[in-house]
């Protein structure tokens, strides 16, 4: 387990900041950058949805040889939550995505995606392809992802995009019954340990860092999560013929969020696509970080980032 040491590494390769959105929302952006001092391309990070910088440990190692900007979303992390709970579909994200790269000054750059954001990126690179070198999607499809779900279990889509979107809805009503619960949840080793061998995640290599990334997670209040995802449950699948950059898809074998089936045949379809599969679940980045941080770097190369 990383020691004490190890955290205040951690923390101290983050920096955050807050910035204006289009539309006047604050949201909080991060960098693995603090000092401007990295050597190596710079990538856009479309984070997951609510999920957060310690849900990629490769990332926060100084010597990963890679500058990361993300954001977290709308309500989440430190970011302002819009009025009226409006304006949290993925146009949206696209708007903030945009936002920060102006921010930090990037004019164009690769983007990395785990899963819904995959779906931002892949909209921002049709609505603006002068901004985007490559697309680098772990466990995530361009679009109509509650359809891809529960992959392993072969169910037709419309029954899977049925049954994912009714449980968010399910999760919206509940949510602030369950939300004292899940705030107090005792998140250390015993709790890693049986979702990680749930079969919903597989065993990670850092299991204190990915603790902290269920932790900050779960700040989040369940019913707005479940909003967030009804909201962008309506994006469609991104027209892909579109798609004139490189692009590369990391899937999980036994992902139940992100078909890999899915991901396979949306590579086929982009005109310079790659398909890498890997025996792991959604969480591919915490469960074989090296592995997925070296399919970045060789793609950064292919693309010349």
């Amino acid at each position: 387990m990383p020691t004490s040491a190890a955290r205040a590494a951690t923390d101290a390769s983050l920096e955050f900041r807050d910035l204006l959105s289009d539309d006047g929302t604050t949201l909080r952006a991060w960098t693995n950058d603090p000092e401007g001092r990295l050597d190596g391309p710079t990538v856009v990070l479309c984070n997951g949805l609510g999920t957060n910088a310690y849900a990629w440990p490769a990332l926060l190692d100084p010597a990963c040889g890679v500058r990361v900007i993300s954001w977290n979303h709308r309500g989440v992390g430190g970011s302002e939550r819009p009025r009226d709970n409006g304006h949290v579909e993925i146009e949206h994200f696209v708007q903030d995505g945009l936002s920060v790269m102006d921010h930090f000054g990037v004019d164009r750059a690769v983007l990395a995606g785990w899963s819904m954001g995959v779906n931002t990126m892949y909209e921002l690179a049709v609505r603006h392809p002068e901004r985007v070198l490559g697309l680098f999607a772990v466990c995530g499809v361009p679009g109509d992802t509650f359809a891809t779900m529960l992959g392993p279990l072969r169910l037709p889509h419309p029954v899977a995009r049925l049954v994912t979107v009714n449980a968010a809805r399910a999760l919206k009503v509940a949510g602030p019954v369950l939300n004292p619960v899940s705030r107090r949840l005792p998140i250390g080793r015993r709790a890693i340990a049986a979702l990680t061998h749930s079969g919903f995640a597989f065993p990670v290599e850092d299991p204190e860092l990915f603790a902290r990334a269920v932790k900050e997670f779960l700040t989040t209040p369940l019913d707005w999560y479940a909003h967030l995802a009804l909201s962008t449950s309506k994006h469609a699948r991104v027209p892909l013929s579109r798609i004139r950059v490189p692009a590369m898809f990391v899937a999980g074998t036994w992902d139940v969020l992100a078909g890999a089936r899915d991901m396979a045949t949306a590579a086929e379809r982009v005109a310079d696509g790659e398909y890498v599969e890997l025996c792991g679940s959604h969480f591919l980045q915490v469960e074989r970080p090296a592995e997925v941080h070296r399919l970045l770097l060789d793609f950064l190369e292919r693309v010349g980032a």
